[in-house]
């Protein structure tokens, strides 16, 4: 452990079954007498749009082997009587806004990891707020007062060991990972439990028969790095609790990449109709760029066919941007280049390469209306935040043959934290 790490003290506050949990505190609040987060429930995708996959879940409902990315239909056969309800995304940003305001009030280092997480650097407050373990039930107490709804709380001497603490037991719990309680608490659970490690890194840690954290974070450095490369350095540091990455204060952790894709209604077979859902997806991704505060370079367009093929392409630009045509030019012309004519299902944009928007290479190519470019995104982004996403909405989607992007797209409309670090 570093010397940095033992002075300092971490909070990972996390909401339980965020999704459903804000969802139920707002149907209570319409006035509904059934809380969903007390029988069998999820939060789902339509069916009838082609989303259908479990979003969030209740804890009767996990009780039926109900899980998070499965299919509806698979889930209503585990419990016939499930009830579904389908997400509101708006509402759980507003939800996520509010803990976050809230948690503002306990220290200036906040970091939202996503959407219902946050890591809160307390080190140094007990003077203003007491004792950590009593500052943290407190906090817990406070939202499920004033908020509706339950989070648990993870305490540890960085990022990663109060991520895994806040994860021990659920719901509406507050537990601790310190140094000393590493071995006990951390390294018997399965390997498959720690941060970053996946379905197939922990296949290939199981083939080396590693079952445990602990196995992991006895296990031979030099052997791991032979196997897995700079990433197994990486996961033999977590499994012995070593992470020294600072708590970013700010709205948005630093990400590698911005992303957004949904699955269509319908088989897309004309190029017209693909370049307005790519338009949409990029005006979404362009959005989140610019609150980011951040540009990007590299571009790439996902396609997922009829018959569930995958490809993708990708282009370096010349220079970092975050003006939504600029990004989107890239998009039609990737599109284009890559498209088989097949019947398509599933469309995604991705950005990457982000840099701070903060100072911005000009180039000899730039046109001459960049500036204003960059006035009319800023004053749309402004729009869109005060009174919806719908209040301004480009003329090409003014003849309805397709509706542009509602703050989501099946659950993966928000970024997708690649690394604590």
């Amino acid at each position: 452990m570093s010397g940095s790490d033992c002075r300092r003290t971490i909070m990972h506050i996390d909401v339980n079954s965020a999704f459903l949990s804000w969802q139920a505190v707002y149907n209570l609040q319409k006035g509904e007498a059934l809380d969903l987060r007390e029988i069998p429930s999820v939060v789902g995708g339509s069916q009838a749009d082609r989303r259908g996959i479990v979003l969030a879940k209740s804890i009767p409902a996990k009780k039926f082997g109900i899980v998070t990315g499965e299919v509806l239909w698979q889930a209503r056969q585990k419990c016939p009587g499930l009830v579904v309800v389908p997400p509101n995304y708006d509402l759980y940003m507003k939800c996520s806004n509010m803990l976050y305001e809230t948690m503002k009030e306990y220290s200036p280092k906040l970091q939202r990891f996503s959407i219902d997480e946050m890591f809160l650097d307390y080190t140094g407050m007990e003077p203003h707020f007491g004792d950590v373990l009593a500052a943290a039930h407190m906090i817990k107490d406070r939202i499920k007062k004033e908020l509706g709804f339950t989070v648990n709380i993870g305490i540890g001497a960085n990022k990663l060991t109060a991520k895994v603490a806040g994860d021990l037991k659920k719901p509406d719990m507050v537990h601790t990972l310190f140094p000393h309680e590493i071995e006990g608490k951390m390294w018997p659970l399965p390997v498959g439990d720690l941060f970053m490690v996946g379905r197939q890194t922990k296949k290939k840690l199981l083939e080396m028969n590693i079952t445990t954290i602990g196995d992991l974070a006895k296990a031979d450095r030099k052997f791991l790095c032979g196997r897995l490369k700079s990433f197994g350095n990486v996961i033999w540091c977590y499994a012995n609790g070593i992470d020294e990455s600072p708590v970013y204060s700010g709205y948005y952790l630093q990400m590698k990449g911005i992303g957004n894709s949904t699955t269509i209604k319908f088989d897309v077979t004309e190029n017209r109709i693909a370049h307005k859902v790519l338009l949409s997806l990029t005006e979404s991704v362009s959005l989140r760029l610019r609150a980011a505060r951040a540009c990007c370079r590299v571009v790439s367009v996902e396609i997922r066919t009829a018959e569930l093929s995958f490809y993708s392409h990708q282009r370096k630009l010349m220079n970092h941007t975050n003006i939504t045509m600029e990004i989107f030019e890239t998009v039609r012309e990737l599109f284009d280049e890559c498209w088989k004519n097949e019947r398509i299902r599933h469309l995604g944009v991705r950005v990457t390469d982000l840099c701070s928007d903060e100072f911005m290479q000009a180039s000899i190519f730039d046109g001459q209306c960049k500036s204003k470019k960059q006035a009319l995104d800023s004053a749309i982004d402004v729009i869109r935040c005060r009174y919806g996403n719908d209040s301004v909405m480009r003329a090409v989607f003014a003849d309805g043959e397709f509706a542009p992007m509602s703050g989501g797209s099946g659950g993966e409309d928000y970024p997708v934290m690649s690394s604590i670090l």
